[in-house]
């Protein structure tokens, strides 16, 4: 070392700070002199050197990840750049063919417009597409031979729809291209059945992306199953294979589809890996597979993947998904559902690529979330719910369920499983000796069609205002069979005091799909009793909460577990699926649940919910499908059918009158078309903070926001910091937050004012605040060193600082206090 400006390190030195750099990155300046007492190499550095350098080495981590996304970014806009190249050849093609083909339409119209009109023309041109899309394929028999004859037409038909011009392709509504979106995607047009494409880049060699995608069940949420039954090599290297495929029917109103398949693979000459898939029929000569119980056997036209190689790592992917779901065989008000492109494009096409980036994802950022979860085992909690709850849904006989005759009205349809294998998870949780009583379960479901109630909304408002349809004794009956001891019958009375808090435990923003866990507290008993009442806690999924994806269905799904909160714990899915009926979007406003729990008051619907409502263009239509199980002793079964029956009933009741609250043609033609970032309320208080802030601070405190109340309520709810507003009283609670004050605190909007301001300090922070307190009120602000917070779930927040102020209205009188924590993270 030399005592000029710089300090050169010897490559012992170097080591040893880039040890402790790995240990702690940013260290305090006593925790820096305790690292130069306890490694004598560093002794003769003064500790403002070892400052610096820590402040190098963070500086120099922070350019490497900069640069590290820089070259993604790149990569991903090459790679897309290349991927909008051959979208235009290919449109320039398709616009070529249809130059020609309205040429060749105007000519023979003109040579043929006499006074009886003649239409062989136009079934000339017609025929030809319909050829080109659905060829007719000559009779082959089951051979080898007579198979790959078959997946060498697949394959020529599957390409020309991937990259070709077989089919007339437009974008889907709400994808845009870009390099942070998902891929090109695009739906169907005038063909036969229903299709979409979709190509995106994906961090994934060729061979491993075609791995995940053959396993559907494994992402395809509404596939029950795939039976590989017989697999035929080629002289080629590629690989024939014959499937038989069933896929779950979204609603009780409809049956399964079941497949009867060809799968090709194949590497192609510029070393593309291809997978193809075709349905096969009895005019093809070829295998058959008789029909199925309870299934329609549905018909998939040529569709496939086409995985490329990318330079640089990964693999350039095109998803063709072409489908006949044959609507006949459905009731009419259903047939928009399978006869929509824009839902099989978010159920199959997207949702294989989004499984495809999470995969990629996860390989490159090995994590671990909330409760020590990494997002694989996540992902697998959430298909276990979904799954459990399409096989309740469906009560397919060869799994054990069986219908049970009705009361008289078939509103309610009851299905009964008494399989052992069906109850053997809800035994493992009795390890102690204690076995189950229960031995069968129980399945409650109907469907119901609802009007001008965007499916969004109406879940949003089932999550956040439980209390509004459930009884809290079936909560903690329905618990019962995953704790230890005997399952208690269903009572009466309904434990209306028990509160609701939602634990974030995973969150998935491309699909919008949120996976937590509720706690409900005190429940299962009446008042009298609530000495003896406990603690419910539920596993919950929910998705289809973005008002702005077209096409998706809306899910709430949730499942008693244990406290301990095992992988493989038991669990016994219900909960609600809405599907929308119409393709047209929704226009409505994504906080307009938080203010309508006044609005379900008789007299006073109308006036309050006029205020929170918005106005959506033209009659959209969802059906709503409910399910709920129920594990119970047999002999108690006809008991313990007439209360899920009556239990269904309520729900589908508290359902009507809630939608009708949330219907904009409940609200009469005075309604006006609300903003989409929250009430006028809402926009005032954000307004508020940030004028108090500056005025006070003297900067300030969104850096670039506009000039508009929307943009300011937007840009604060997005800030960086967690912001928390609380009421001036002598116990304070809070009233608002961002989203990263609810993150902080690990709550709900919904929750948030039942958590009081004293709660979330430990007793130094408490002291440091009630000192502070007077300034605050006297001053205006106050800055609050830095300290520990805890969560609404106990768990310790560390704070660098913490800022104070007080927010003044227009009258200048103080509205709230508003705190900003700074750099905070869980301890």
């Amino acid at each position: 070392m030399d005592n000029g400006k710089y300090v050169r390190y010897t490559p012992e030195q170097v080591e040893a700070l880039e040890r402790l750099y790995h240990e702690c990155p940013k260290p305090s300046s006593i925790r820096r002199q305790q690292l130069i007492r306890e490694c004598p190499i560093l002794s003769h550095i003064e500790p403002k050197q070892i400052k610096v350098w820590f402040q190098n080495r963070r500086c120099r981590e922070k350019q490497r990840k900069e640069a590290s996304r820089l070259q993604s970014v790149n990569r991903k806009l090459t790679a897309m750049n290349k991927l909008l190249m051959e979208e235009n050849d290919r449109l320039q093609k398709q616009v070529s063919q249809l130059v020609y083909e309205n040429g060749y339409f105007r000519q023979h119209t003109q040579n043929n417009a006499l006074a009886t009109k003649d239409t062989s023309c136009e079934s000339v041109v017609t025929s030809g597409q319909q050829h080109r899309l659905t060829p007719q394929h000559p009779p082959r028999d089951a051979s080898p031979a007579g198979l790959l004859s078959i997946a060498e037409e697949t394959l020529t038909e599957f390409l020309s729809k991937a990259t070709g011009t077989a089919v007339e392709w437009v974008q889907m509504p709400g994808m845009k291209p870009g390099p942070d979106s998902i891929g090109i995607v695009a739906i169907s047009h005038g063909c036969t059945g229903v299709a979409a494409r979709a190509c995106g880049l994906v961090g994934l060699e060729p061979t491993r992306v075609a791995e995940i995608l053959k396993e559907r069940p494994s992402w395809f949420r509404d596939c029950r199953a795939v039976d590989v039954l017989n697999v035929l090599p080629t002289a080629n290297g590629g690989t024939i294979e014959l499937l038989y495929m069933q896929l779950y029917a979204p609603t009780t109103l409809a049956p399964g589809r079941d497949f009867w398949l060809l799968r090709y693979t194949s590497v192609m000459d510029d070393g593309s890996l291809v997978v193809c898939e075709r349905s096969l029929s009895n005019t093809q000569n070829g295998p058959s597979m008789p029909p199925v119980q309870n299934f329609v056997r549905a018909e998939m036209l040529p569709s496939g993947y086409l995985i490329r190689p990318c330079e640089g790592g990964g693999s350039i992917i095109h998803i063709v998904d072409h489908m006949n779901l044959e609507p006949w065989s459905v009731p009419e008000v259903l047939r928009p559902l399978y006869e929509s492109s824009t839902m099989l494009a978010q159920k199959t096409t997207i949702a294989a690529l989004r499984q495809l980036r999470q995969i990629a994802q996860d390989v490159s950022q090995s994590s671990v979330t909330n409760w020590g979860r990494r997002p694989a085992a996540l992902r697998a909690l959430s298909h276990r719910l979904s799954r459990g709850f399409n096989e309740a849904l469906n009560g397919f006989s060869d799994e054990g369920w069986s219908l049970m005759g009705n009361d008289g009205m078939d509103d309610v349809t009851i299905v009964v499983n008494s399989n052992p294998e069906k109850l053997m998870g809800l035994n493992l949780s009795f390890t102690n000796g204690y076995p189950s009583v229960c031995n069968a379960v129980l399945c409650a479901k109907a469907s119901m069609l609802l009007q001008n109630v965007p499916p969004a909304i109406l879940l949003r408002f089932l999550r956040e205002h439980r209390s509004e349809w459930a009884d809290n004794n079936v909560d903690a009956y329905s618990a019962a069979a995953v704790k230890v001891g005997s399952c208690t019958l269903l009572g009466s009375q309904v434990g209306s005091f028990g509160g609701q808090v939602i634990l974030p435990l995973a969150q998935t923003i491309e699909h919008g799909e949120l996976l937590e866990v509720i706690k409900l507290e005190g429940v299962g008993h009446s008042p009298e009793d609530a000495m003896m009442a406990r603690d419910v806690i539920l596993l919950q999924l929910c998705s289809g909460i973005d008002e702005n994806a077209v096409g998706t269905c809306a899910e709430l799904i949730f499942a008693p577990i244990d406290a301990s909160f095992a992988d493989d714990a038991p669990l016994l899915p219900s909960g609600f699926r809405i599907i929308p009926l119409d393709s047209g979007k929704e226009a409505s406003s994504p906080n307009r649940t938080l203010d309508l729990a006044s609005a379900l008051e008789i007299g006073t619907a109308g006036n309050k919910a006029s205020n929170d409502l918005a106005v959506t263009g033209g009659t959209t239509r969802s059906v709503m499908t409910i399910a709920f199980e129920f594990a119970f002793e047999s002999h108690m079964q006809d008991h313990v059918a007439s209360i899920a029956r009556q239990y269904v009933r309520s729900i589908i009741s508290s359902v009507q009158r809630v939608a009708l609250a949330l219907s904009p043609s409940h609200l009469g033609p005075q309604a006006s078309l609300r903003s989409p970032l929250g009430t006028p309320e809402a926009h005032t208080l954000a307004r508020w903070i940030c004028q108090s802030y500056r005025s006070y601070m003297g900067v300030d405190l969104l850096k670039s926001a506009g000039e508009g109340s929307e943009s300011i309520l937007k840009a604060l709810w997005n800030h960086t910091e967690a912001i928390i507003c609380c009421s001036i009283k002598a116990m304070p609670v809070f009233t608002f937050a961002n989203q990263a004050g609810l993150d902080m605190l690990e709550t709900t909007l919904v929750a948030l004012q039942d958590i009081s301001l004293e709660k979330i300090f430990d007793d130094h922070g408490r002291k440091n605040l009630c000192s502070e307190f007077p300034q605050i009120m006297q001053q205006g602000f106050a800055c609050l060193q830095s300290g520990i917070c805890l969560s609404s779930m106990g768990r310790p927040v560390s704070y660098e600082r913490a800022v104070a102020w007080k927010v003044l209205n227009e009258d200048d009188n103080a509205h709230c206090i508003c705190f900003m924590f700074v750099n905070w993270s869980f301890v």
